[in-house]
């Protein structure tokens, strides 16, 4: 096991999948993974039926608990994963609002130059929401659109999945 933790963050946005298959191939190369779950996350990962994901991690934080570790630089997390991520999240994170742990764990990582790494699964994009994703690059973020690719010949849907979970972790691997 890895020393350091991976947070893996899960909005509102559809495409649990794609946190789940993160959060599978990130514990096979050892790493322990945390969480943090908005509510409206909760809720898209019921209706998707991914709930299991619960429980496949080392912890989950409560997403209003400013006291838990994510919440400060001197933590020790290598660094963390949004996906999927909503636009609300990217437009919250890039507004530094800090108003949930979740956006504060961005925080943190932008501030203690970790790898952020947000998936948003949105289309298409309107002006603002390219405003927000080009101003999180530019703070230090790396963003990955929840767009898979074809050339694997991928069979099942979670290998479909896995091209996008892989390149979040390549992205965040590589720091």
């Amino acid at each position: 096991m890895n020393a350091s933790p991976l947070l893996l963050g899960i909005t509102g946005a559809s495409g649990s999948i794609y946190a789940e298959r993160f959060l599978h191939l990130a514990k096979e190369r050892g790493f322990a993974v945390e969480l943090i779950v908005t509510k409206t996350g909760e809720a898209v990962l019921k209706h998707e039926n991914c709930e299991a994901i619960l429980q496949n991690c080392e912890k989950i934080h409560k997403i209003d608990d400013f006291f838990a570790p994510p919440a400060t630089g001197s933590s020790n997390y290598f660094g963390m994963a949004i996906l999927p991520c909503s636009m609300a999240t990217i437009g919250r994170i890039a507004a530094g609002t800090s108003d949930n742990l979740l956006i504060r764990a961005a925080d943190v990582c932008l501030k203690e130059n970790r790898p952020l790494v947000l998936a948003p699964r949105e289309m298409p994009f309107n002006e603002i929401h390219l405003e927000n994703m080009l101003k999180l690059k530019r703070a230090g973020a790396t963003i990955i659109s929840a767009s898979p690719y074809f050339y694997e010949h991928p069979k099942t849907i979670e290998e479909l999945a896995d091209t996008v979970a892989k390149k979040v972790l390549q992205q965040i691997l590589k720091f």
